[in-house]
């Protein structure tokens, strides 16, 4: 494809002046329900299980993905999520930045979902053609790009959306709602955990290279990484456990079960993070098992806090057996320590909690919670019955996460998941990829105004990867 890239992007960000400050049918103008222009970039297991649903309610234009494969099924999705849609009039692309040249002045809206390495270079070709964004989890694929997209869709004024659904859910408002109303006292330490394990053992090895199937753009499926032969394990989903294409377990759901936590507690700069255990991972594939831990300052009227994440395969375990590491046999503080509180709390984690979830320690009580805030509860429930349910301080979100990026597009309030939330969060995550780097024990000193660790200069490269040339924003 012969593209003059630096004319593109002077183009494109010329281009986004006249849409910058308003929605697609003008400043507070819902636009009567008529269909929004959106296309999907990425039809892979997200995209086609999830997008597309929501995408068939408005007016689907376009579908991008480097395996024809994968087009092919997005197709079928759509027409049965909505027959009378004409797939014909759905144009299709195999590499984003052809689609972008060809499509972007006939668009409202883009969703990405693709892995992670290629969601910093569409988002910010939209951006600056001022196409509003949805992105999934995480915003980025590091923390530097994380910056970037947030400052540019600032700079643009458009709407924005990082897919982490359980922002929109009930169960995250009333977890701000109970702390904001004092029910546990001041938090001082969090525990986040998932037994998902995308990373392996130390001794893994790369399988051997094979040939490319039939209809994959191996190239344009690679994007801005360095480039490698293509072999089993990465496409469609296991490309989260190497270090060129994912971002390991924390990558893939951090920005989900972290954000409870940081929403409540207002963790917006960590001062710190490191890596208390890990089992196995490599320079070129992350680890099968963490316990990472962030420490935060004072933040106004709330106390300093350590929010610790653990993560896969505790250490000695098979490979084959996903276990999250000892989490609520070792965090409840003694004073909590009862054995009918404990009891109580195994039950729950036996029965909610087990796979993933959060629990917020504070110094009058503690509050547990699942993968996207569900199942908000203090402990003891004698406790939770006890407390006064608190005042609906938050706006709730009616329908799906999808939707409320859909009315921020027609001129409603912004997205809840906005790229000025999302954006932090995602860097706050991705410093857990950054201590997996510098090893276990390294206290990684983090100076999140300038984006930079102060105590170990080494790590800085990390924060901001080389793209290959024809790949760069």
């Amino acid at each position: 494809m012969n593209v003059n890239r630096r004319n593109f992007i002077k183009a494109a960000t010329a281009g986004a002046g006249g849409l910058a400050t308003r929605s697609v049918f003008g400043q507070g103008d819902t636009g009567g329900g008529k269909p929004l222009r959106v296309a999907l970039i990425g039809c892979g297991l997200q995209g086609i299980g999830v997008h597309i649903p929501a995408l068939c309610k408005e007016r689907l234009v376009a579908l991008v993905d480097p395996d024809t494969r994968q087009i092919a099924k997005a197709l079928q999705r759509v027409r049965q999520m909505s027959p009378a849609t004409d797939t014909a009039a759905i144009r299709t692309f195999g590499d984003y930045r052809k689609f972008f040249d060809e499509m972007g002045k006939e668009l409202d809206a883009v969703f990405i979902a693709t892995p992670n390495h290629q969601h910093a270079l569409p988002a910010l070709l939209a951006i600056r053609l001022g196409i509003h964004v949805y992105v999934e989890k995480p915003l980025a694929h590091t923390i530097a790009e994380a910056r970037q997209i947030t400052a540019e869709a600032r700079k643009a004024g458009v709407v924005t959306q990082m897919g982490n659904q359980g922002q929109s859910s009930e169960g995250s408002r009333l977890v701000c709602e109970y702390v904001e109303a004092g029910a546990i006292g001041q938090v001082r330490e969090v525990h986040c955990w998932t037994d998902r394990s995308n990373g392996f053992p130390a001794d893994y090895v790369r399988p051997p290279a094979r040939p490319v199937p039939d209809g994959l753009d191996w190239d344009a499926w690679i994007g801005p990484a360095l480039f490698r032969d293509y072999h089993d394990g990465l496409h469609l989903h296991d490309w989260h456990s190497w270090c060129d294409f994912g971002n390991g377990t924390i990558g893939n759901m951090g920005c989900h079960i972290i954000n409870h936590a940081y929403w409540a507690l207002k963790l917006g700069k960590p001062v710190a993070v490191e890596l208390e255990e890990v089992n196995g991972g490599s320079g070129e594939y992350w680890p099968a098992g963490t316990r990472i831990r962030w420490d935060f300052p004072a933040r106004g009227k709330l106390e300093p806090v350590s929010l610790r994440w653990h993560a896969g395969l505790a250490k000695g375990k098979p490979y084959n057996e996903k276990t999250v590491p000892g989490v609520y046999k070792h965090v409840i503080p003694e004073a909590w320590n009862l054995p009918a509180v404990r009891t109580e709390i195994e039950k729950k984690y036996d029965r909610e909690l087990n796979a993933e979830g959060s629990l917020l320690i504070g110094d009058q009580g503690i509050m547990t919670m699942g993968r996207h805030g569900d199942g908000c509860r203090m402990i003891p429930e004698e406790a939770h019955r006890a407390f006064p349910k608190p005042a609906k301080t938050l706006p709730r979100v009616k329908g799906s996460h999808q939707e409320d990026f859909f009315r921020a597009c027609r001129g409603g309030a912004p997205a809840c998941s906005n790229f000025d939330h999302a954006g932090p969060l995602t860097e706050l995550v991705l410093l857990g990829n950054l201590a997996m780097c510098a090893g276990e024990g390294r206290r990684v000193e983090w100076d999140t105004d300038a984006m930079r660790c102060t105590n170990l200069p080494e790590l800085n490269g990390r924060v901001k990867t080389a793209c290959r040339e024809g790949w760069t924003a």
